[in-house]
């Protein structure tokens, strides 16, 4: 089958270790369904994967893709959730949790085998694109709002680097649920595309907000850390689940975290029951996640490109229609 897949580990250059080619079917086995891929969508965890973060040059080649939407061996239409291991389905209970492409073939591919429990029912208000931008992006900023910053309708969030997939659904998600959402990017544009979204006021990063927020969701890391805890009020909470401009920043701001009892709280994923969550409130609710574009499966590379140069808004999805 047609997949793409990471070949080599060159963390200075990830994309030199993408290629795309014929790759052995996955095959049923005990726990597992196959399902046929009809979109999967890009994430940042794709390229650290590239560089090795996660993935040891011993599994490779491996196909790369988290999350995605298709058809089950019933003919059903379903989401896979991509954390295996969660609950020892499909792989024994002293199994350590991890994410497709980590230790088992991911998603960029025709075909892709899960543990029958890792499937869920995909909404018919949903398309195949919409929905395979759900399970990592999507639920990892349900998770950061709805479970871990503890929000609630009327709050005030602070979501750093408008544009990633994570920050975008932080947005829509946030606007939905009755909270006054703040953006932060470096590109007018995408702080355009962020009012458009929902929030309320979209600036450039380390620029003073009108008010203190309550939480503030924190995907970029060394280059916003310090803006982000300034923006807390008393009491108020970071949620960070990743770093993409580095996880080391200058200046750490202790003092104001301790003085103000600010809260830092660390997200990754979501869970099963979250993602079922998340899906039931797309649906009923009409909120659809943003997708920057659909590109063949056979022209990957593309959208690594533009993921990699930041220039996407939303979500890239690659398609096998």
């Amino acid at each position: 089958m047609f997949a793409v897949y990471a070949a080599r580990i060159d963390r200075d250059q990830p994309l030199t270790g993408l290629e795309s080619g014929e790759r052995p079917a996955p095959e049923a086995r005990p726990g597992w369904s196959v399902v046929e891929v009809r979109a999967a969508s890009l994430n940042h965890h794709d390229l650290w994967s590239l560089r090795g973060v996660g993935l040891s040059e011993d599994r490779l080649p491996m196909i790369l893709g988290c999350d995605a939407a298709g058809i089950d061996e019933d003919g059903n239409e379903v989401v896979l959730h991509s954390v295996i291991g969660q609950t020892g389905h499909g792989v024994g209970p002293g199994e350590p949790r991890s994410i497709l492409t980590e230790r088992y073939q991911g998603t960029f591919a025709e075909r892709v085998a899960v543990p029958t429990w890792n499937i869920l029912p995909k909404p018919k208000e949903l398309s195949f694109a919409q929905a395979a931008c759900l399970p990592t992006a999507w639920l990892t900023a349900y998770r950061m709002l709805f479970t871990n910053a503890g929000v609630r309708p009327g709050d005030s969030v602070l979501v750093q680097g408008a544009g990633g997939g994570v920050a975008t659904a932080a947005i829509v998600l946030g606007k939905a649920a009755g909270l006054r959402v703040f953006a932060t990017s470096r590109d007018e544009a995408k702080r355009k595309r962020a009012v458009e979204l929902g929030a309320v006021e979209a600036v450039e990063p380390g620029a003073r907000l009108p008010q203190r927020v309550d939480a503030v969701i924190e995907t970029v890391g060394a280059a916003t850390w310090s803006h982000s805890v300034k923006s807390l009020r008393p009491g108020g909470t970071i949620v960070i689940s990743g770093a993409t401009s580095g996880d080391r920043p200058s200046h750490a701001e202790l003092t104001r975290i301790f003085f103000l009892e600010l809260k830092v709280v660390g997200s990754t994923m979501g869970t099963k029951d979250e993602l079922e969550d998340l899906l039931s409130f797309c649906a009923a609710t009409g909120v659809r996640p943003v997708v920057d574009e659909v590109l063949p499966l056979d022209r990957a590379r593309e959208g690594f490109e533009r993921m990699a140069a930041g220039e996407q808004f939303g979500k890239i999805v690659l398609s096998t229609a």
